[in-house]
């Protein structure tokens, strides 16, 4: 059996966890959006068309904020479409997706439906084939309460008091070559610095998202951000990340050490962030969005298949396994320790496009993806501690030397609750493990909820949607301040802990 201790400080602190961190995205992409949140004439749907069994289960995953409406999408999307009389809307070709959009759900429906599901807006805008201007014109639209050209008319929409919405993104994976209108990042740096400064000086309130590398692997990445932060540096508030991982080669030690590359990847761009900053001997600090993250590689070949130019196919819909789950666990647990720079983050999709909720004519049900993150959403709230695990290592093909436990503590002071959440990786040996918690006197574990399954490939199904779901633990005690005891192999835990 291995072992591994795990070290903390309660005064040693990495940062409050801002919520947003558990936010999530819906793109008009697949059936996301069509049969995903909106089904009109469904069974499940309430009087405005949003599917009901949905709503109920984002509102338990406890999303805060969800990322509209692309993507790759939005960067040949004319918002205007999307609002007004449903039956005067116009369907639109989408070369994003190689589909045909019909715009009967746009701006004002997602506002709605975000209230419902107890959800913020993160909007983003078109900064492919439309600009600044565009960019205002939604802004006035969004949040000027009236007296304005597109304030009234969100009025005469039907929508009397603006949706007040906070957080934009300026754009989509503008460095990349398939995005509609994609840039340099020169063009790019000037295009977010006069959108951000045109949108604060009609709304100062807002917050605003720089557009990153498409992904860690783009051959500009690292000039990429370095360039266009030292242009846009005033006029933004968070730079985006975006990266998925996948199993291709089913080497699954490999592909649960992925959680290793996103946390070198963080790093990365937060000392590419500071760079700027000491260059320009800024006193503003640049902190990170990772609007995009999950696993995303099952549903590659069906997609390469599909007919083009129809609406909503079945696109993206990967069937998540339990490895998936045991990373994504990881990359909640990666996103965590990085608190005090990453503030907003993404999980891509929310509902049947690479998501951890999945939908058909007959109900809803539950990928084996969804677990780790409603639990980490639900109570890996409060400030993180800095956490120290000594853990056995093994070599990964890809991203080197790997530990086997992938482990974080989160202390909620006002609930004077304590929470472990930690990933044995090791697909042969349970782990033992220990950690010393006297500073928190009178503690005593209130839950020890475990994800594991003997298959790494078992998914969750319509007819089946329970057969990778958490269980009760009970092999993990708190005694005299002491923690200890033993994680089962390949397995995820969250060890909560309460003052009595």
């Amino acid at each position: 059996m291995k072992k591994a201790e795990i070290i903390t400080d309660k005064h040693f602190l990495v940062s409050e966890v801002d919520k947003r961190i558990y936010g999530s995205f819906i793109e008009h992409l697949g059936r996301a959006v069509y049969e995903g949140i909106y089904q009109p004439g469904s069974p499940f749907a309430d009087e405005q068309g949003l599917r009901k069994d949905v709503i109920e289960l984002v509102r338990e995953l406890q999303v805060p904020v969800v990322r509209y409406p692309g993507g790759n999408f939005v960067s040949g999307y004319h918002w205007e479409d999307g609002v007004g009389p449903k039956a005067e809307r116009p369907s639109k070709v989408d070369l994003a997706w190689q589909v045909i959009e019909t715009n009967e759900f746009g701006l004002n429906e997602f506002a709605t439906w975000a209230k419902k599901a107890n959800s913020d807006v993160m909007m983003a805008v078109n900064l492919g084939t439309r600009g600044a201007e565009d960019a205002k014109n939604i802004l006035e639209y969004c949040n000027f309460k009236e007296g304005t050209y597109y304030s009234d008319l969100r009025k005469q929409h039907g929508y009397k008091d603006p949706h007040n919405i906070k957080l934009w993104c300026l754009g989509n994976e503008m460095d990349g070559p398939w995005q509609m209108g994609h840039k340099t990042a020169q063009e790019y740096g000037r295009a977010a610095e006069e959108t951000g400064r045109l949108m604060k000086m009609m709304d100062p309130s807002i917050e605003t998202v720089a557009c990153g590398s498409s992904n860690l692997d783009m051959p500009t990445f690292g000039t990429w951000e370095d360039t266009v932060l030292g242009i846009c540096y005033d006029q933004v508030d968070y730079l985006s990340l975006h990266q998925y991982y996948g199993n291709r080669d089913n080497d699954t030690p490999d592909f649960l050490a992925s959680s290793v590359g996103m946390d070198e990847f963080i790093s990365s761009v937060v000392s590419i962030c500071d760079c700027v900053k000491a260059k320009r001997r800024s006193k503003k600090k640049i902190n990170l969005s990772f609007d995009e993250w999950n696993v995303w590689y099952h549903s590659n070949e069906a997609d390469e298949k599909l007919e083009k130019w129809v609406k909503a196919p079945h696109q993206l819909e990967d069937i998540y396994n339990f490895e998936d789950a045991l990373l994504v666990g990881s990359m909640l647990i990666t996103l965590l320790r990085h608190a005090d720079r990453v503030k907003i983050g993404c999980l891509a999709q929310l509902v049947n496009v690479i998501a951890p909720i999945m939908t058909s004519d007959t109900g809803a049900w539950r990928q084996t993806i969804f677990y780790p993150f409603r639990y980490t959403s639900q109570y890996g709230r409060g400030t993180v501690l800095h956490t120290v695990i000594k853990s056995p290592v093994y070599e990964s093909k890809t991203y080197g030397t790997a530990p086997y436990l992938d482990g974080v503590l989160v202390w909620n002071e006002a609930e004077e609750e304590l929470v472990l959440f930690a990933v044995n990786k090791c697909l042969e040996e349970d782990m033992e493990i220990t950690c010393d918690l006297r500073q928190f006197e009178k503690f005593q574990i209130e839950e020890h909820v475990v994800l594991s399954h003997q298959d790494m490939k078992a998914v969750n199904t319509e007819k089946n949607p329970g057969e990778v779901s958490p269980t009760a633990g009970n092999t993990v005690k708190l005694e005299a301040g002491k923690l200890s005891g033993i994680l089962g192999k390949h397995s995820w835990n969250m060890v909560r802990m309460k003052r009595k």
